[in-house]
């Protein structure tokens, strides 16, 4: 994890320098230019997961009537539930892949940020600095707020109650420990979930939806 962490530092780097030589050296630019270019790479594995993730939670009702009529018979319930795959186009593992190759990336951004060492001023906007948490709560709010959308888009109101519980929860949860975070970590997240929410809408508008 550490090779993945010193290449988002290196690439951060680069980018501040970049930055520079246009005359707006700012470590915060940095950080939106580097999250716009992973989200950009990693769309073709994003879209891939949330289709499989929304799809297999569209099959929840039918699924929980399955599991249901057939608790007594394993060998009969994996069978319905693999014709119920099979009619709806549905693989239970297609999202799996996606979010295996995902992960340990967004976890080496997360250190890369998070053990960033700053070199000169690393202020952004409001913030005196992005090596601390933010003063105003602007970023966690922001955090919170935009977890919020991006989940309510890709989850199906299928009236679980367990679906709704995190949909609130979690929102909920980012915010309170972006509080603690460096500004420079929240500003990542806060534009990742904005760079999701745009391509969700897209790939709603190209669904027809």
């Amino acid at each position: 994890m550490d090779f993945l962490s010193n290449i988002v530092q290196q690439v951060i780097t680069i980018l501040y320098n970049l930055t520079s030589s246009v005359g707006m050296p700012s470590y915060g630019l940095a950080i939106v230019l580097m999250t716009i270019i992973v989200k950009l790479i990693l769309y073709p594995l994003s879209k891939k997961q949330i289709e499989s993730t929304k799809a297999m939670m569209e099959l929840q009702p039918k699924m929980k009537a399955i599991q249901e009529k057939y608790k007594d018979d394993k060998q009969r319930l994996n069978m319905e539930l693999a014709n119920l795959y099979k009619s709806e186009g549905v693989n239970p593992l297609a999202g799996c892949l996606p979010l295996l190759i995902q992960m340990p990336i967004m976890i080496g951004i997360f250190y890369g940020i998070r053990d960033f060492q700053y070199a000169g001023s690393a202020a952004f906007l409001w913030m005196e600095s992005i090596s601390n948490p933010d003063p105003t709560y602007i970023l966690p709010v922001l955090s919170a707020l935009t977890t919020f959308i991006s989940s309510k888009q890709t989850m199906p109101d299928t009236g679980n109650p367990q679906n709704k519980i995190m949909l609130y929860f979690m929102p909920l949860f980012i915010g309170y420990i972006s509080l603690s975070f460096p500004a420079g970590l929240v500003l990542y997240w806060v534009v990742m979930n904005i760079m999701q929410i745009a391509q969700q809408t897209m790939m709603n508008k190209a669904a027809g939806k």
